[in-house]
C-alpha cells in the first residue's frame, strides 16, 4: 500500500515537472522579440530533382526559420507538409490545396485565421494569422501582367478589411519586376526575351513591349515596404532570385528579382536584414533563391 501511494506521489510529481518545462518552453517561443522569415519557390516540390530535397531540408534546419512561405509545393500532401516542417522544428504548417502548384506556410508558434483564396487566382492564396501578424503567402500569376494586377487588387482589396492598422507581411514568388531594380535590366535584354515567349507561347508578359513595374507600384503606392530593398547598402550588388545554376530544360532569360517580402508600415522599422542567399548550396537547390528576413520586436 505504501509503495503504491509512493509511486502515485512520484508520478504526480513527474508531471508536474513535465507540464511546467512544457509551459515555460511554451512561453520562451512566444517572448521571442525575433522573427526569421524565409520564403522559397522550390520548383515542383523537388519533384523533378528528388535528390536535392534532403540537403534542402538540411539546409533550412541550419537557418532556424520561425515561419516559412513556399511556392511549388507540387505533390505535397497536408501531411507530406507535416512532416517536412517537424524537421525544421515547426509544429504548424497549412497547405492551400493538393493538385497544381500549392503553397504553403510552417511556423514554430501556431497559426491562426486560416483563410484559402481559390477564386480570381491563377495559383491561390493563403492568409494566416502568426504572433498577431497577418501573413499573405503569395505566388503571382507566371506569365500574364494584367492578371498579376487583379491578383494584387484582390489583395489590398482584402488588408483593407482587416482589423484597422493591422501588422502585415506579404512574402512569395510574385513573378514580376520591381521599380527599385529598373536600373539593373537596362541592358536590354529581358525584353525580347519575354517578346519571344508572348509570341510563342501566347503569354503576356510584356506591357505594350516593355516591361511591367505596375503591379509593385501598387503595393508601394499602397504603403508597404519592399524589405529587400529597404536593407541595400551603398555597395550592394544586384542579387536576382531567378534564375539559379540548377540543369534544366529551357531557356530563362537573365536574372532578375521575382521573389518579395513586403511590410506593412508598423514592421518596416523592424527589419534588421532582409538577403537573397545566393550561394553553392542554395544556386542548386531549386530554380529560385530564397528570400531570408529578420524582425526584431525588442526597439
Amino acid at each position: 500500500m505504501m509503495k503504491s501511494i509512493t509511486s502515485g506521489i512520484y508520478l504526480s510529481l513527474m508531471l508536474i515537472v513535465l507540464v511546467g518545462c512544457s509551459k515555460k518552453s511554451k512561453e520562451t517561443v512566444e517572448k521571442s522579440n525575433s522573427l526569421r522569415l524565409i520564403t522559397y519557390n522550390v520548383w515542383y516540390g523537388f519533384t523533378k530533382l528528388p535528390e536535392r530535397k534532403k540537403q534542402w531540408i538540411q539546409w533550412m534546419k541550419e537557418q532556424d526559420p520561425d515561419v516559412v512561405s513556399m511556392q511549388e509545393l507540387n505533390e505535397y500532401s497536408s501531411g507530406q507538409l507535416k512532416e517536412d516542417a517537424a524537421q525544421w522544428g515547426h509544429p504548424y504548417s497549412v497547405l492551400l490545396k493538393e493538385d497544381g502548384f500549392p503553397t504553403g506556410v510552417t511556423s514554430r508558434y501556431p497559426i491562426e485565421d486560416v483563410h484559402r483564396f481559390m477564386e480570381g487566382f491563377h495559383h491561390g492564396l493563403i492568409r494566416v494569422n502568426i504572433r498577431g501578424i497577418y501573413f499573405y503567402i503569395i505566388h503571382l500569376h507566371p506569365s500574364n501582367w494584367e492578371t498579376r494586377n487583379k491578383e494584387v487588387n484582390f489583395i489590398i482589396s482584402d488588408i483593407q478589411k482587416l482589423p484597422s492598422d493591422s501588422p502585415v507581411i506579404l512574402a512569395g514568388d510574385f513573378n514580376t519586376f520591381s521599380p527599385f531594380d529598373s536600373v539593373y535590366y537596362t541592358h536590354g535584354r529581358l525584353a525580347p526575351f519575354f517578346q519571344a515567349r508572348d509570341e510563342q507561347f501566347n503569354e503576356y508578359n510584356l506591357r505594350e513591349g516593355k516591361l511591367d513595374y505596375s503591379v509593385l507600384q501598387k503595393l508601394i503606392d499602397f504603403g508597404l515596404t519592399d524589405v529587400e530593398y529597404s536593407m541595400r547598402t551603398p555597395d550592394y550588388h544586384f542579387t536576382g532570385s531567378f534564375p539559379t545554376l540548377i540543369e534544366k530544360e529551357g531557356e530563362d532569360g537573365d536574372q532578375r528579382r521575382l521573389d518579395y517580402v513586403f511590410v506593412s508600415k508598423d514592421l518596416a522599422g523592424k527589419v534588421k536584414a532582409a538577403d537573397i542567399v545566393a550561394d553553392s548550396i542554395t544556386l542548386k537547390l531549386s530554380d529560385h533563391l530564397p528570400l531570408v528576413v529578420d524582425l526584431s520586436f525588442s526597439d
